[in-house]
């Protein structure tokens, strides 16, 4: 097969590889100066809308809906955008070696890309049951959600097992998020996960209470403290039951599975240098080797703000980081500097009438304020982190935009605080007036 040569190679086809090639032709590129490369057969789209939108029984989000950059407020960008700007969208490609030091990569059909610059954009996978030899772990109706062929088959099998009864393992992100999805769908749901409470890499106590209380109300069963470790199938190979360490068992029609992702580096290993579980870059987002980056979750990048590295696995970084890695590429060639990057991290949901963001680091001591009762017909609440004497994190239930810009600014400035008890009596107006 012939060789296709590009001076600008985007490896992966999720968030951070849209908005990266939208810089490119914000920054300008020459017509097949540059290619896509995406074992995905949709262009790249905004990949939080699979946990929401997509699975609402009405109004439900489709492609070209949410491609990117609609999520940041952006345009769409439609397949017929990449042809417009002379970029090669090469879809249904999943590049099998890489060769940084021949700057070759080879796809599973046998083609040979060659390039001058390549970011890596490959994302995260799901970290799946079978990989721990769960026994019965590849019983069908055994679902995760990466991307939309995931979504696609979650979908299928709501309308097969209408009323039907869910398990979702898992209490974080996205298991928060599907089970109020599947609730929304008419489903029965039961959430189990080993911890003591809902997102716990995030969460105080406090904060979790609130939710696990909410969703309780409407009527999703939560099973802490237990996992499963094992599944029972019908005479069609389908999932009837869990079986959790504690002894009990659960009907099931649909389990999904929400334990967590894996930055897809394997492609790399040897070849660059790695740290936390990512590829190590600089400010700018280049790696161990000339003229490679690498950007969004795969990429352990320095934090300016608290001095430390760190690799985040959030929508905003994935589009930030693409963005600040294709401004330092374009500027080496000119001869010219940016900025390093300077990032202020930032998580956020959506689900029923709930909506929570957060910015900072949650370090240190904390004081929730507000109403955070599950069962108030407006809950409306907060926690600060607070670390030698200042705010440093700051998370906000039903904030208005103003509101959340203001506890984003408080976790920037870090601003000093005299007691708990000042944060705990001001709540939200120690943010506001900052």
């Amino acid at each position: 097969m012939a060789e296709k040569h590009f001076k600008y190679v985007i490896l992966g086809g999720g968030v951070s590889a849209g908005y990266a090639a939208r810089e490119f032709a914000k920054l300008g590129v020459k017509p097949g100066e540059l290619a896509l490369i995406s074992k995905e057969a949709v262009a790249p789209y905004e990949r939080p809308a699979l946990s929401k939108a997509y699975l609402f029984p009405e109004g439900a989000a489709r492609l070209p809906g949410f491609h990117v950059c609609v999520g940041s407020g952006g345009e769409r960008l439609l397949p017929e955008w990449y042809k417009e700007k002379g970029i090669e969208l090469i879809l249904s490609t999943e590049i099998v070696k890489a060769d940084l030091a021949s700057k070759t990569l080879i796809s599973a059909a046998g083609e040979t890309f060659k390039y001058h610059f390549l970011i890596i954009a490959t994302g995260s996978t799901v970290i799946r049951l079978t990989d721990f030899r769960v026994e019965g772990a590849d019983a069908k109706n055994i679902l995760y959600l990466r991307e939309i062929d995931d979504a696609d088959k979650l979908i299928d099998v709501i309308k097969a097992k209408k009323n039907g009864k869910v398990v979702i393992v898992g209490g974080g992100y996205i298991g928060l998020e599907l089970s109020a999805a599947l609730k929304i769908n008419n489903l029965d749901v039961n959430m189990v996960y080993p911890e003591p409470w809902c997102m716990p890499r995030l969460f105080t106590s406090g904060i979790a209470a609130f939710y696990e209380g909410y969703y309780a109300n409407k009527g999703i069963k939560i099973i802490k403290g237990t996992v499963a470790v094992g599944f029972t199938t019908d005479a069609n190979g389908e999932v009837k039951e869990v079986k959790l360490k504690d002894g009990r068992v659960l009907e099931a029609d649909i389990v999904v599975v929400g334990v967590g992702g894996r930055p897809l580096t394997t492609l790399f290993k040897g070849q660059v240098e790695e740290e936390k579980g990512g590829i190590k870059t600089d400010g700018f987002f280049k790696t161990s080797v000339p003229d490679v980056y690498a950007v969004g979750d795969v990429a352990t990048f320095p934090l300016k703000l608290y001095n430390e590295i760190r690799r985040v696995e959030h929508v905003d970084h994935a589009r930030k980081s693409a963005e600040q890695a294709v401004k330092a590429i374009k500027a080496s060639e000119e001869g010219k500097s940016v900025e390093e990057y300077d990032y202020l991290p930032y998580f956020y949901s959506r689900a029923f009438d709930l909506s929570w963001q957060f910015y900072g680091d949650n370090v240190g001591e904390t004081v929730l304020f507000g109403d955070s009762s599950p069962t108030s017909p407006n809950p409306k609440f907060g926690t600060y982190w607070i670390k030698d004497g200042k705010v440093v994190g700051a998370f906000l239930e039903s904030g208005t935009p103003e509101e959340n810009k203001a506890i984003a600014k408080v976790a920037r400035l870090q601003p000093a605080v005299e007691s708990l008890d000042q944060l705990t009596n001001e709540g939200l107006t120690f943010a506001c007036k900052i």
